[in-house]
């Protein structure tokens, strides 16, 4: 596959954040009526399903390759599908849309910190700025431009939840970074991982088969499907591709506009008021990404 132009690495750095933030809004709708082991299960057999006409035959080129780096798939499965799936769903059922996109974007954070411990990769003071004013638009956004809203801040259980699917995350990003997965096609790489995580998930799903918990219904294996496809195989498709090129911190600083796009999707889908906070908030997300985007466009030069 050939390198994104940096014009579109850029169109995709902004594209991938809304496809994952229907992950929240659809997962929100739908978690109290379909147990989470189980949501995380349909949603990534049928993702696989839809990339393996795509994918089976780099699958069996480098099968030897994927066979050595089963602790490595195992390790993606687990943080991608099971804690960043089920976990999310879960957590979900304590907490708001809301919170969970802000929660999940600090991820970016935890990215960085990452890549420095592990990869020794230069905390820059471009990309330091960048995460903080990226951060201060997100906290605008959720506390509705009122800072007094931090005084009455209160974690609940589905807050915790969020930030450990979001350091999860930041994990997740980090071992995709391994010269040992980058050297392999991408598509056929993201299959396995899906593979991979839907049977790491099966116990669980079976489990809560077990006590009668099984989707019926067309609402609820719609949102399923939805799930699958915008989420998972668009989504998930579009972040391996900009972890490959354009690396884990400046992709996973394009989260940042979660929150931004959520509301906009709240305008369109709930009839909701856009206000001048949302706009503060959305210019600093925008400021924080051009900032921490300075060492890519560098190394792009």
């Amino acid at each position: 596959m050939q390198p994104p132009s940096r014009l579109g690495t850029y169109a995709l750095l902004f594209a991938m954040p809304l496809f994952f933030v229907s992950n929240l809004v659809i997962g929100r709708a739908v978690t109290h009526v379909v147990e989470p082991s189980t949501l995380a299960f349909w949603r990534w057999f049928l993702a696989s399903l839809f990339l393996l006409p795509f994918a089976w035959r780099g699958l069996a080129e480098n099968y030897r390759t994927f066979a050595t780096l089963w602790r490595e798939l195992l390790w993606l499965g687990v943080l991608g599908m099971v804690i960043c799936g089920a976990g999310v769903y879960l957590s979900l059922r304590y907490t708001t849309a809301s919170n969970a996109a802000l929660i999940y974007s600090s991820s970016a954070i935890s990215i960085v910190l990452l890549e420095a411990l592990f990869y020794r990769e230069k905390l820059s003071a471009a990309r330091l700025l960048g995460t903080l004013i990226g951060f201060a638009g997100v906290a605008v956004i959720i506390l509705h431009g009122e800072p007094r809203r931090l005084l009455t801040w209160e974690f609940s259980v589905g807050d915790i939840g969020i930030a450990v699917c979001a350091f999860a995350w930041a994990v997740y990003s980090v071992i995709l970074k391994r010269k040992e997965l980058k050297s392999l096609p991408t598509l056929p790489l993201f299959a396995a991982i899906t593979i991979v995580g839907w049977l790491a998930l099966t116990p669980f799903m079976l489990f809560e088969f077990a006590q009668g918990a099984f989707p019926h219904g067309k609402e609820q294996w719609s949102a399923i499907l939805a799930l699958a496809l915008f989420p998972s195989v668009i989504a998930f498709g579009l972040y391996q591709i900009l972890v490959k090129y354009a690396g884990p911190s400046l992709t996973g600083m394009a989260l940042y506009l979660l929150p931004a796009y959520g509301a906009g999707l709240a305008v369109i889908t709930l009839g909701e008021t856009l206000y001048a906070y949302h706009a503060i908030g959305f210019a600093l997300v925008l400021g924080g990404i051009a900032l921490a985007t300075e060492p890519f466009k560098k190394r792009s030069a």
